[in-house]
C-alpha cells in the first residue's frame, strides 16, 4: 500500500466537478477522484474544521464508532472500475479488524476527521497514478484557478442545502 494525503479538494475545470487530488507522502505520483458536491464541502468542512450547528453525517459516524467502542485505523483506496473508485474502511473493535467497503469521498471524510491515514492500494497507484509537475510559484502571483474555482463554489453553498426535506 502507498501511503497518501489529500493535497486539494477542488473543481476540474473541465467538467466543472469536484474533485479530490490525493498524492503519494514518499512520492511524486497522484490520483484524482471526481466526487459529488456535497461529499466535497464535507472534506472542504472537515479539511477547514469549520463548525456546524449540528453534526454531518460523517461526524455522525465517527461518534457511533467511539459510542461501539470501534476506532478508524485507516482508509484504503482499493481499486477502479470503469470510472468509480472504491475504498474500504478499516476499524478495529477490541483488537478485531473489520472491513467496510465505502465509497473514497465519504471514507477520505471520515478519515480527516479521525485523523486516520490514508492510503491507496499499491497495484492501483501503479496503474492510475500520475507523476505530479508542481509549478513553480511566486508569492505575488494570483492563485490558480482550481483554488478560485473551489472558493466560488464554497461561497455559493449553504449548509441547510444538504439537509433532508
Amino acid at each position: 500500500m502507498v501511503r497518501v494525503h489529500l493535497k486539494t479538494v477542488g473543481v476540474d475545470m473541465a467538467s466543472n466537478s469536484p474533485v479530490l487530488l490525493l498524492t503519494e507522502d514518499d512520492g511524486e505520483r497522484a490520483i484524482k477522484i471526481y466526487i459529488g458536491a456535497p461529499e466535497a464541502t464535507a472534506i472542504a468542512y472537515a479539511v477547514q474544521h469549520v463548525p456546524t450547528a449540528r453534526p454531518m453525517t460523517h461526524d455522525l459516524l465517527i461518534d457511533l464508532l467511539g459510542a461501539l467502542g470501534a476506532s478508524l485505523t485507516q482508509v484504503v483506496v482499493t481499486e477502479v472500475v470503469e470510472s468509480t473508485f472504491f475504498a474500504e474502511l478499516h476499524l478495529d473493535r477490541d483488537g478485531a479488524t473489520i472491513t467496510l467497503s465505502s465509497r473514497p469521498s465519504d471514507a477520505i471524510a471520515i478519515a480527516l476527521r479521525a485523523d486516520a491515514p490514508i492510503y491507496v492500494a499499491t497495484e492501483l497507484m501503479d496503474a492510475v497514478g500520475v507523476i505530479m509537475v508542481e509549478a513553480a510559484s511566486d508569492d505575488d502571483e494570483p492563485e490558480n484557478d482550481l483554488v478560485d474555482a473551489f472558493r466560488e463554489f464554497l461561497d455559493s453553498i449553504d449548509p441547510d442545502d444538504f439537509q433532508a426535506s
